[in-house]
C-alpha cells in the first residue's frame, strides 16, 4: 500500500506550517520529498498584518468554505472577547448587549442556528440555549478561530449558520521554547458620569505563557485574563402595542376585537421606560494545556478552560403604564392606526400610572471545558484520535425589582394611592420622545413617593455535556481519493433549569395586606438626567439595601421555588394569597443523548490539468429528546350541596403529594417524564478547483440541522389566573375589585416535541491571491433551501376548555377590609356570621403561547465579497498601508409574525447588508487602524420588564487603535471602542412605533504589553 502524498496545494500548506484546518493526517506530512522547504514561500510580516496574512492562508489552503482568525500568539488577540473579534470576518455580525457584542449572526441566521466547538469539542452555554455568549471567552486566551460556512462529514452536526471552532494554544507547536505575555490595560468611558453611581474607569490584565521541556517532547501552557469594566447606559424603551382600540369612539372596545372591524380601530403601546443603567462586569478567565509525545507518532494533549463572568446592574428611572383600554386618550396622535401621542388620563377602570424604578440585577456565569486528546500515527497508512470532554456552564441570574408609586400622603396611617395621573407624550421614531406628566413635581417628594413592590425572580441554569469521539484515517493512492475518515461520537447533556420567586406589595396600587413603606431622607438621592435627556422629569433613587432593611426589620425574606398560597391543589395552604405555580411548573430537567457516526474521503486529483481536492461524506445522527414535566391528575366531582362541579386530585391518574421548598404540598399533579428519538442522514461535498497558482473555485453542498434550544424541549406548559384583589370600605361597605374578570393565560412554547431547523445548502465561490502583494480578492454566493423551522404563535383568546386544559369557570376572591394605618395586619371582610366574605369572579380566555415546527420553508440567499491588501509596492513608509474590507448582502422570503402584535418580513438575527472596513498603517514599530462595522437592520429581542421582539435599527460602529513597539520585547497600546457613541434603537412593526434608543458611551484604553 502508497503512502500518501499530498497534492501541491496541500504540501504547500503543510510547509508553511499553517495545516490548522485540514486533516489530521496532513500534519504528519510536514516533510515531503516532492515539495523541499526551501521551494516554499513563507511570508514574514508583524503586527496586525501577521494576523490578516495567516487567516488567510489558512482560508486558502482549508477544505471547505471557511473564515479564519489567527493571533501571533497566545494573548494576541486585541479585542475585548471573541465576539467583537468574529465580527471581523466577512458575514458575520454581532447583536449588542449593555453596548458589548455578545451573541454573532452568520448569513443573516442568529445565535440559536450557529454550532461552536473548542478545540473541536461541542459548548454548554449560559444562555440557557444552544447560542454561545462569545463575550464568555476572553480573546487574549483563543489562539485561532474558524467559521465553517460550508460542513464537512467529519464536523459535529448542529451549524445550519455555520460552525465556530476556537482553539486555545497547543505548546509543542509553539515555535519558540518559551514564551511569555503580559498586557495591562486601564479603561474610561465617557457617558458614565451622566449615570448616578456610574463607574467611569476599568482595566484588563492578562499574561500567557508556553513552555517545551524534555527535548520537545513536553509542553505547558498557561494564561489568565481578567477584564473589569463599567456597565453604563441611558435610555427611553417603548413597550409592544398590544391593544386595539378606537380613539374616534365610533366602535367600543369590543367591537375592535372583531377582525372584521379591527382595521378600523387604532393599536395603542402598553407604555415606556426611561432609565438609567449602571454596574460592572467582571470576567476571569484561565487556560491551561499539557501536551506529552514520548514517541514522534504519538501525542497526548489535556486541556483545561474556565471563565467567570459575573455582573451587577442596576436601573434607576420610570415605568409608565398608559392604562389600557379603558384609559381615557385625548388629542390623540395616530400615524399607520399607531397612537404614538396623546394624553392618556386615568379612569376608575384603567390602569393608567407611573412607577419609580429602582431594579438591581445580578448575574453569575461560569463555563468549563475539559478534555483529553489521543493522535496516534499507527503506521504510514492508518491515524487515529481519541477525545474524551467535558463541558459546563452554569448561571444565576437574580432579577430584582423595587418599585415606588405616588400616594395622595405618605404620612398618614393609611396612606392611599395617588389616582390623579395624567401622561402626554409624542414619540419621535427613532429618536428621543416629547413627554410630560402632571405629577412631575411629585417624583421627588418622600411625603408623596412611597415603596409599593418588591420582587426577586431567579433564574438559575445547569447544562453539562459529556462527548467520547473515535477517528480514524486511512492513507491510499486510489487516484481520485487520497485517504479516508471514519468515526463515532457519543455525546449525553443534561441541562437544569429551576425558577423561584419572593413578592410583596403591589405595582399596581397600595397594597392592604402587604402596606407600602414610608421613605426618609436617608434612603434616597434625587437624580437629574443629563445631555439629550435632560429634559426627562427628575426622580428619587433608592437605596435597596436600607429600604428592605426598614420594610423588613426580621430580615429580608429570601426567594423559594413554591406553589404559592393561591394555587390549585395546594393543601395545607390558608385557602388565599397568590399563585406562583410557575416558579414550580417552569423549572426541570432535559436530557439530550446523540449517537453520530461519519463516513468521508478526500479528494485530491487532477481533471485534465485543473487540481481538484476536497471531500465527499455523510454523517448519520441520531437523537433522543427527554424532559420532566408535571401533568395534571384531577378530576371534577359535583359537590352534593351546591351542585357546583370541583376539582379534585384523581391517584387513580397518578396524583402525587408534591411539596414545594416552602412546606406547602400539592397533589393535583403527577412527575412523569417524555421523551420523543429522531434520526438524520447528512451528506455533504466540498470540491476546490485550483484554477491557477494563485486563484481557485469552491463549490459545496450539504444537509444541514439545528436542533431546537435546550431550554425549549423543556416540557414545562403552564396555565395562569389573573390574580384579583377585593377591598371593603369600612364605612359604606362597597367593594372594589381590582378587574371584573380574572385572566386566563398559558404558554407551551417548550416542548421534547419540538424537532430540529433543517436545510440544504449550496455555495460557491472565487478565490483569488495577489502575487506582487499580500492579499486576496474573494466572491462568495449561497443558498439554504429551508425545510422547516420553529414559530411561536401566539392565540388570543384561546379557548383552554375546548383544547382539553383544565381551567376554573370562574374564582373566588377574599375580601379584605381597607387598611386604617400604615403597617395594620391585613384584616379580612366577615359576614353577620363571623364568615370570611368571598367574591365570586368570572374568568375569561385570555392568549396562549405556544411553538410549532412551521413546514412551509423557504429560502435565504446572498452574495459575500472580501478584500484585502498590503501595498507594499508603495514606496518608503507608505509599503506598511493596508486594507481589509468586506461586505455581504443577504435575503430570504421568509416572513414570521412573532406572536406579540409584531411583525417583521425577516428571520431573526437577518441583516440585508452587513459590511466591515478596516484601513491599517504600519511603519518601524508604529501601527494604528481604524475600523467600521455597519449592519442592517435586523430582527432580534429587547428587553424591557419581558422581552419583546422588534426590529433593531441599522448600525455602524467604529473602533480605533494604535500601537508602539518601544523595542523587541515592550509596546504600548492605544484604543477606542465605538468612537462616535453609535446608540441601538430599534421599533416594533414600523418606526413611529418606537422601541429601544440607548447609548452606551465611548471606551478608551491605554495599555502595556511585554513579550519575552
Amino acid at each position: 500500500m502508497q503512502k500518501f502524498k499530498p497534492s501541491l496545494i496541500t504540501a504547500a500548506l503543510v510547509a508553511s506550517g499553517l495545516a490548522f484546518a485540514s486533516s489530521p493526517l496532513y500534519a504528519q506530512e510536514a516533510e515531503t520529498p516532492d515539495t523541499p522547504e526551501d521551494e516554499i514561500e513563507r511570508i514574514e510580516v508583524r503586527g496586525f498584518s501577521t494576523s490578516l496574512i495567516q487567516s488567510l492562508n489558512q482560508k486558502r489552503f482549508g477544505d471547505t468554505v471557511s473564515e479564519q482568525l489567527s493571533a501571533d500568539d497566545l494573548g494576541g488577540l486585541p479585542d475585548v472577547s471573541m465576539a467583537d473579534a468574529l465580527t471581523r470576518l466577512p458575514g458575520i455580525s454581532a447583536v449588542r448587549t449593555g453596548g458589548q457584542a455578545a451573541e454573532i449572526n452568520i448569513r443573516g441566521l442568529s445565535g440559536g442556528f450557529v454550532f461552536s466547538t473548542l478545540n473541536g469539542r461541542e459548548q454548554v452555554s449560559t444562555s440557557g440555549t444552544r447560542s454561545i455568549e462569545f463575550d464568555q471567552y476572553p480573546s487574549e486566551l483563543i489562539n485561532s478561530a474558524a467559521v465553517y460556512k460550508s460542513p464537512k462529514a467529519s464536523l459535529i452536526e448542529g451549524g445550519v449558520a455555520g460552525t465556530v471552532e476556537l482553539r486555545t494554544a497547543s505548546p509543542l507547536s509553539n515555535d519558540e521554547d518559551h514564551t511569555f505575555n503580559v498586557n495591562v490595560r486601564g479603561m474610561f468611558n465617557d457617558r458614565a458620569d451622566e449615570v448616578p453611581d456610574g463607574e467611569e474607569f476599568g482595566h484588563r490584565l492578562s499574561f500567557s505563557y508556553q513552555g517545551k521541556f524534555m527535548d520537545d517532547t513536553l509542553g505547558v501552557a498557561l494564561g489568565y485574563a481578567r477584564l473589569y469594566q463599567p456597565s453604563t447606559a441611558v435610555q427611553f424603551i417603548g413597550l409592544a402595542y398590544n391593544d386595539v382600540t378606537d380613539v374616534d369612539g365610533v366602535y367600543t372596545n369590543a367591537e375592535c376585537a372583531d377582525e372584521a372591524i379591527a382595521p378600523n380601530c387604532e393599536l395603542i403601546s402598553e407604555g415606556f421606560e426611561m432609565q438609567h443603567k449602571g454596574g460592572e462586569e467582571t470576567r476571569d478567565g484561565y487556560v491551561a494545556a499539557i501536551e506529552w509525545a514520548p514517541v514522534d507518532n504519538f501525542t497526548l494533549k489535556a486541556d483545561a478552560f474556565i471563565s467567570k463572568f459575573d455582573s451587577e446592574a442596576f436601573a434607576r428611572g420610570f415605568r409608565v403604564k398608559l392604562g389600557g383600554l379603558a384609559t381615557s386618550i385625548t388629542n390623540p396622535v395616530v400615524v399607520n392606526r399607531s397612537v404614538i401621542g396623546g394624553t392618556f388620563t386615568r379612569t376608575a377602570d384603567s390602569f393608567t400610572r407611573v412607577e419609580l424604578v429602582n431594579d438591581d440585577n445580578q448575574d453569575f456565569d461560569q463555563v468549563e471545558s475539559y478534555g483529553i486528546n489521543g493522535d496516534w500515527d499507527i503506521n504510514d497508512d492508518w491515524s487515529m484520535q481519541f477525545d474524551i470532554s467535558l463541558s459546563k456552564a452554569e448561571s444565576d441570574f437574580r432579577n430584582g425589582l423595587l418599585w415606588s408609586l405616588v400616594g395622595e400622603d405618605a404620612n398618614v396611617a393609611s396612606p392611599r394611592f395617588d389616582e390623579n395621573i395624567s401622561i402626554s407624550y409624542l414619540l419621535n421614531g427613532l429618536d428621543l420622545p416629547d413627554v410630560a406628566f402632571n405629577q412631575t413635581g411629585l417624583f421627588t417628594d418622600i411625603d408623596r413617593v412611597m415603596v409599593s413592590k418588591y420582587g426577586i425572580y431567579p433564574f438559575q441554569n445547569e447544562d453539562e455535556l459529556d462527548a467520547y469521539r473515535l477517528d480514524f484515517q486511512y492513507a491510499l493512492d486510489l487516484g481520485i481519493f487520497s485517504s479516508l475518515e471514519f468515526g463515532a461520537r457519543y455525546s449525553d447533556r443534561e441541562y437544569s433549569n429551576d425558577r423561584s420567586v419572593f413578592e410583596y406589595g403591589n405595582d399596581g396600587a397600595f397594597s392592604a395586606s402587604q402596606p407600602p413603606l414610608r421613605l426618609t431622607q436617608d434612603m434616597v438621592e434625587v437624580v437629574n438626567w443629563a445631555g439629550d435627556f435632560s429634559y426627562f422629569p427628575s426622580y428619587l433613587s433608592i437605596d435597596l439595601n436600607s429600604a428592605l432593611n426598614a420594610w423588613f426589620p426580621s430580615g429580608v425574606p429570601q426567594p423559594v421555588q413554591t406553589w404559592g398560597p393561591g394555587a390549585a391543589g395546594v393543601i395545607n395552604g390558608p385557602g388565599t394569597g397568590p399563585s406562583t405555580a410557575w416558579s414550580v411548573q417552569e423549572s426541570g430537567d432535559v436530557f439530550e443523548t446523540v449517537n453520530s457516526a461519519y463516513f468521508m474521503a478526500n479528494i485530491d486529483t487532477e481533471i485534465g490539468d485543473l487540481p481538484v481536492t476536497g471531500n465527499i461524506g455523510v454523517r448519520y445522527v441520531s437523537t433522543k429528546q427527554s424532559a420532566t414535566t408535571l401533568q395534571r391528575a384531577t378530576s371534577f366531582i359535583d359537590d352534593p350541596e351546591t351542585g357546583v362541579s370541583i376539582e379534585v386530585s384523581d391517584p387513580t391518574k397518578g396524583a402525587q403529594n408534591i411539596t414545594d421548598d416552602a412546606g406547602l404540598i400539592n397533589n393535583f399533579y403527577r412527575p412523569d417524564i417524555i421523551s420523543h428519538e429522531y434520526s438524520d442522514l447528512l451528506p455533504s461535498i466540498n470540491l476546490n478547483f485550483s484554477l491557477t497558482d494563485n486563484s481557485q473555485l469552491r463549490v459545496a453542498a450539504a444537509k444541514v440541522m439545528a436542533r431546537p434550544d435546550i431550554d425549549r424541549l423543556a416540557a414545562n406548559a403552564s396555565t395562569n389566573v389573573e390574580q384579583i384583589s377585593a377591598i371593603q370600605d369600612r364605612d359604606s361597605g362597597e367593594i372594589i375589585l381590582s378587574k371584573q374578570f380574572a385572566e386566563v393565560t398559558g404558554s407551551a412554547r417548550n416542548s421534547p416535541f419540538l424537532e430540529p431547523f433543517y436545510a440544504n445548502q449550496f455555495d460557491i465561490s472565487y478565490e483569488y491571491y495577489f502575487e506582487e502583494t499580500d492579499g486576496a480578492f474573494i466572491a462568495a454566493l449561497f443558498y439554504k433551501d429551508i425545510e422547516s423551522f420553529i414559530q411561536n404563535v401566539a392565540i388570543d383568546p384561546y379557548d383552554f376548555e375546548a383544547n382539553g386544559i383544565i381551567v376554573p369557570d370562574e374564582v373566588q376572591v377574599p375580601v379584605f377590609l381597607e387598611p386604617e394605618f400604615t403597617g395594620q395586619t391585613p384584616e379580612l371582610a366577615r359576614d353577620a356570621n363571623g364568615d370570611p366574605i368571598f367574591v365570586t369572579v368570572p374568568t375569561e380566555n385570555g392568549a396562549y403561547n405556544t411553538a410549532i415546527n412551521n413546514a412551509e420553508g423557504g429560502y435565504i440567499r446572498g452574495l459575500e465579497l472580501a478584500y484585502t491588501q498590503i501595498y507594499s509596492m508603495l514606496p518608503g513608509m507608505w509599503s506598511g498601508l493596508g486594507l481589509s474590507a468586506s461586505y455581504s448582502y443577504t435575503e430570504s422570503e421568509i416572513q414570521l409574525a412573532t406572536g406579540n402584535g409584531v411583525f417583521s418580513s425577516r428571520l431573526p438575527g437577518l441583516s440585508e447588508n452587513v459590511a466591515q472596513l478596516t484601513v491599517f498603517w504600519e511603519y518601524e514599530g508604529f501601527e494604528t487602524r481604524l475600523s467600521g462595522r455597519f449592519r442592517d437592520e435586523f430582527v432580534s429581542e429587547q428587553v424591557a420588564v419581558n422581552d419583546q421582539t422588534v426590529n433593531f435599527d441599522s448600525e455602524l460602529v467604529v473602533d480605533y487603535q494604535a500601537s508602539y513597539e518601544i523595542n523587541d520585547n515592550m509596546s504600548v497600546l492605544f484604543q477606542i471602542n465605538n468612537l462616535t457613541d453609535e446608540p441601538t434603537r430599534s421599533y416594533f412593526s414600523s418606526q413611529e412605533q418606537t422601541g429601544t434608543i440607548q447609548f452606551f458611551g465611548t471606551q478608551y484604553f491605554l495599555g502595556l504589553t511585554y513579550s519575552l
